[in-house]
């Protein structure tokens, strides 16, 4: 961006103009330079409109001024640098635009935003080119004439129009626009404004010539926070810094505001765990900046909007009685910043935090009746939609203990929290003890309310308090109540991350079930199970599986084991109840271990079950949707779709906290595991990762990950399995460097009793490769046993293929093709091609050989033999030849078919063609690959890789 020129501004006739207006902003002090936007807005200054858009405070104008003096993005300019006050500026080279700013006010009619105008072109283009610049509306011709000079200037004139907003009149920007079309892209408009522009933003967007910056992009980062409180002397630790950062959303203003009060405060980092928007410094800023803006009626809708976390149009209604309110949100949403709309249909909206402190603030001071009808209706709404968690919060923040009650009965399952991120609500009035003596299922509605929101001391006094009263109820009213106790000190145990309460509690629960009860079967294809079978046993039973299931299963999850089969059942347990929530937890692990496990139709559609279940019922379904997206990415990496693999993998990592080291990066040193929450998703990402990674040729980076990802399993008491998976990747990629010692003295104890089968499959590739084909045949396990139905599917189709390479390396060719084809019989219903397609080079000649001596899987081996040897490590099998002159594809569809036993006729058949047309093909291939034979042009055709 350029500096501007010195050019002398001559006084236009009528009332004196303000120079402050027609020069830079001059920020507060300090101001802190931040590279990525100043180099944004030299891209966006290459084209006709950039527009810096979002509401008070977030620091347009402070942007925009710096940008001018420091004439753009210079290179020696680092994050963090405190930028000078010096507006002194140096003029720009010739072929740089040159620029005028102008800062817009309230009440510029046309006569008063022309004259303004006028004077910031006279002093970019000055008054002697071209003609004069009118000082007024000008007339038609005179903007003709003006568009004319500015297209023939010999530099851009780049005019920075800051609070452009102002301008209410739409007839006022007319003259603009007109010049923006028709000074041949001479004129280029960096504009700052809140919302409201009567400029043809669409029809820009569209054209692809609107450049636009909004509040995301605006928002500081935690390292620009860290930045900009060093330099008001106020060094804040890292975890406080983020903190301040997620309180204020990276609101500039609030920043500012926070960075001024800290260096007061003799705890800092304890003030800002209690920074919010009701504030004082903070509430007075958002009251005259933001809410002042708003008419009366908006601002209350606002207020009474605020007693929910999130809303939509509906819920609005209910809560204003507006019939208007989904329209007076998707506005606000719109042109202020105030809300912000989540990407979902029906669209909701939330409000920055700051802002929803203010309003609750105000919230509190309504009289009680007002604030409680409010709970009240949210409640009913609530209830009608299937949210009994938000029901119940504001059932008991109403005082309606009967509705919170019958919610906590009827929907406990759904009433528990599956992530790691508490919805940290204020705990609600309790309820009188008369009403808990007389209804001691409020108490548990109590506790469970609390689990969720993150309190479990205060959960846990609500379940003692609610066991004292168990002893009067009646039997059937008893047994019911003490399930319920014991499903809540399940929750609570779960989510304090107590794994052996947890399977005691679980233990507990499940001794509660009715002896007629039916186990629930696992569908058809997962895990090896037999058909489904209908569960049976009355409706809380089903809750009852789906919920032990799910807890158990995740507390297996956390020691590091594989509990595919509980996932499963868990899952058909929860759908068969009606569980949505529940069932969205068991699908999302189910579809990842039935990947891990290589039954990859079933884990497909687990994942995309999961996927599409609608997250509209106020969950959080991030670490769901990680699950699934990462289920995805092993599923492509077994069919060997690895741009298929790579995009799950993106959608997976940030949703699991994998991050780092990622996109391309070879350095993984910064990659941050979530093995704390999620040993396994953690794990199994590292190995999709580092199998990519050994595709694109680096196998060094792939085995760094393997390491520190079997590091971050070894104090999981069940992670045998997996770790057994990670090892021998390890090896794998420890051998594809050529370190075949450094692989067996990783698998040393493969052949050990009880050992993975997984380890002693790689020790024998590992000894074939190092040229060993005796021990490796002694080595290799018995892949076909009842026993090896167990194993996972990828390790058994690498025990197949080694087995049946093993056999034509000795001799028999019959045995290799009766094993290949068993394991084709294996690969091909999931569609398991890595296997192959990443094997070593021997493997696409047994697979070549096998088509010439016919199989049931035709057309998959032949794709196999194009595809075999792609990943394969060690000299490839030969560079892709060239023909003099290429066969057509129909030539190459015919010569495909010569791979088979296939007669021409039959070919014919196969083709719907005369059998003269097959036979000129024929004739051409074998002219092509000058060959005289079926075989020969078949195996020259290898030779090329053309099949």
């Amino acid at each position: 961006m350029p500096e501007q020129d010195h050019v002398r501004v001559e006084p236009a006739p009528g009332p004196p103009l303000l120079a402050s207006r027609l020069t830079p902003a001059v920020p507060p002090e300090p101001v802190v330079a931040r590279p990525r936007l100043l180099r944004r807005l030299d891209e966006g200054s290459a084209g006709p409109v950039t527009l810096v858009a979002a509401p008070a405070g977030w620091g347009k104008t402070t942007l925009l001024a710096s940008w001018m003096r420091l004439g753009g993005a210079p290179p020696d300019v680092e994050p963090g640098t405190v930028l000078p006050d010096s507006g002194d500026l140096s003029v720009s080279p010739a072929d740089d635009p040159v620029s005028a700013w102008m800062s817009v006010e309230a009440g510029d009619d046309s006569d008063r935003l022309w004259a303004y105008l006028a004077a910031a072109l006279r002093s970019a283009i000055g008054s002697s080119e071209g003609g004069p610049v009118p000082d007024r509306p000008p007339r038609p011709d005179q903007l003709e004439a003006l568009a004319a000079t500015l297209a023939a200037a010999d530099r851009p004139v780049l005019l920075i129009l800051d609070d452009l907003h102002r301008v209410a009149d739409p007839a006022a920007l007319t003259g603009l626009e007109f010049l923006l079309r028709h000074a041949g892209r001479r004129l280029r408009l960096v504009i700052g404004a809140r919302a409201g522009l009567h400029l043809p933003l669409h029809r820009l967007r569209l054209a692809g010539e609107l450049t636009e910056i909004g509040p995301d992009e605006l928002a500081f980062t935690d390292d620009e926070v860290a930045d900009l409180l060093t330099a008001h002397a106020a060094a804040l630790p890292a975890t406080a810094v983020h903190r301040l950062r997620e309180r204020t959303g990276g609101w500039p203003a609030a920043l500012r505001i926070a960075a001024l009060a800290v260096r007061g405060q003799a705890d800092p980092e304890r003030w800002v765990g209690q920074f919010g928007g009701d504030q004082p410094e903070i509430a007075g800023y958002l009251r005259e900046e933001v809410l002042a803006t708003l008419d009366p009626a908006e601002e209350d809708l606002l207020r009474r909007t605020a007693v929910v976390d999130t809303v939509c149009a509906d819920l609005a209604e209910a809560l204003t009685g507006r019939a208007d309110a989904g329209q007076v949100l998707a506005d606000l949403a719109g042109t202020g910043g105030l809300l912000h709309r989540e990407d979902t249909r029906p669209p909701w909206y939330r409000y920055d935090s700051l802002l929803a402190d203010l309003l609750r603030a105000d919230l509190a001071r309504l009289p009680t009746e007002e604030l409680r009808e409010l709970h009240v209706r949210a409640a009913d709404w609530y209830a009608g939609d299937g949210r009994p968690a938000d029901a119940l919060r504001h059932a008991l923040a109403a005082g309606r203990w009967d509705l919170a009650g019958d919610l906590f009965v009827a929907h406990w399952p759904e009433l528990t929290r599956y992530d790691r991120d508490p919805v940290r609500a204020p705990a609600p009035t309790p309820p009188p003890a008369e009403v808990i003596r007389a209804d001691p299922e409020v108490a548990l509605a109590c506790a469970a309310e609390r689990a969720y929101a993150g309190d479990l001391p205060a959960a846990t006094g609500h379940l003692r308090a609610a066991a004292g009263h168990a002893v009067g109820l009646p039997v059937p009213r008893r047994d019911r109540f003490l399930r319920l106790v014991t499903a809540l000190e399940l929750t609570v145990a779960r989510l304090a991350d107590d794994r052996t309460e947890v399977r005691a509690a679980a233990a507990r629960l499940l001794r509660t079930r009715p002896a007629e009860a039916t186990p629930t079967r696992l569908p058809t294809g997962a895990t090896g199970s037999a058909p489904t079978a209908g569960g049976g046993g009355a409706a809380d039973d089903l809750d009852l599986r789906a919920f032990t299931g799910t807890a158990l299963g995740l507390a297996e999850l956390a020691d590091g084991a594989l509990p595919t089969a509980r996932f499963v059942r868990a899952r058909a347990a929860a759908r068969e109840a009606g569980r949505p929530r529940t069932e969205l937890v068991a699908a999302s692990r189910a579809a990842l271990l039935l990947a891990v496990r290589g039954e990859l139709r079933a884990a497909e559609q687990a994942a995309r079950d999961a996927l599409g279940m609608p997250p509209c019922r106020g969950w959080s379904c991030r670490l769901d949707c990680g699950h699934a997206y990462l289920a995805l990415a092993v599923v492509a990496l077994l069919r060997d779709q690895p741009e298929e693999a790579t995009a799950n993998l993106a959608l997976a990592l940030p949703a699991l906290d994998v991050t780092g080291g990622w996109a391309g990066d070879p350095d993984v040193d910064g990659d941050l595991l979530s093995a704390a929450d999620q040993p396994v998703a953690a794990a199994v990402a590292a190995l999709c990762r580092a199998q990519l990674r050994h595709d694109s040729g680096d196998p060094a980076t792939g085995q760094r990950l393997l390491v520190r990802a079997r590091e971050a399993l070894a104090d999981r008491p069940s992670a045998d399995e997996l770790a057994a998976l990670l090892r021998a990747a390890e090896a794998e990629l420890r051998a594809a460097r050529g370190d075949l010692d450094s692989a067996r003295d990783l698998l040393a104890d493969a052949a050990d009793e009880g050992a993975e089968p997984v380890l002693a499959v790689t020790l024998a590739k590992v000894q074939l490769r190092a040229g060993d084909a005796a021990t490796a045949e002694r080595t290799l396990p018995d892949w076909q046993t009842p026993d090896a139905t167990a194993w996972p599917l990828p390790v058994r189709l690498d025990a197949g293929l080694l087995d049946a390479v093993l056999a034509q390396r000795a001799g028999d060719g019959r045995r290799a093709g009766r094993i290949l084809e068993q394991t084709l019989d294996l690969a091909g219903p999931q569609g398991c091609r890595r296997v192959f397609t990443r094997a070593e080079p021997q493997v696409r000649d047994l697979l070549a050989a096998h088509l010439d001596a016919g199989t049931a899987h035709f057309t998959l081996v032949g794709d196999l033999v194009r595809g075999a040897g792609q990943g394969a490590v060690g000299p490839a099998a030969g560079a892709r030849g060239a023909l003099d002159e290429p066969l057509t594809e129909r030539e190459l569809t015919i010569l495909r078919y010569l791979q088979s036993i296939l007669s021409n006729v039959e070919i014919a058949g196969e083709l719907s063609l005369s059998v003269n047309t097959v036979k000129t093909h024929v004739r051409n291939i074998y002219r092509k690959l000058d060959a005289t034979r079926r075989r020969e042009a078949v195996r020259r055709a290898r030779e090329l890789r053309l099949i």
